[in-house]
C-alpha cells in the first residue's frame, strides 16, 4: 500500500479569493485512490514567503522541460546567464 499524496489537480489553476488570498487546489489521494481536494489559502504575504524559499531551493538548477517562463535562462548584459 501507499502513503497519502498531496499534489496539484489536473486543469485547475491558482485563483484569488474575494478576500484576496490565494486559493491553490490539492488533490488528495492514498493507496492510489483519489479521496479528497481541499485548497490551500496562503496571504499575499505567505505567498511570497513560499516564492523566496522555492527560488532559493531552485536556485542553480537546470529547469526541467515544460517549466514556466520565469525558470528559463535570462541573459544579463555582459554575457552572464542566470537560471
Amino acid at each position: 500500500m501507499t502513503g497519502w499524496r498531496i499534489g496539484p489537480v489536473p486543469g485547475w489553476g491558482l485563483r484569488r479569493t474575494h478576500e484576496g488570498e490565494l486559493a491553490l487546489p490539492l488533490q488528495i489521494s492514498s493507496g492510489g485512490q483519489h479521496r479528497a481536494i481541499a485548497e490551500l489559502e496562503l496571504t499575499p504575504v505567505e505567498a511570497e514567503h513560499l516564492h523566496a524559499a522555492l527560488c532559493y531551493a531552485l536556485d542553480g538548477r537546470h529547469p526541467p522541460v515544460g517549466a514556466p517562463e520565469c525558470r528559463q535562462p535570462v541573459r544579463y548584459p555582459g554575457g552572464r546567464q542566470r537560471y
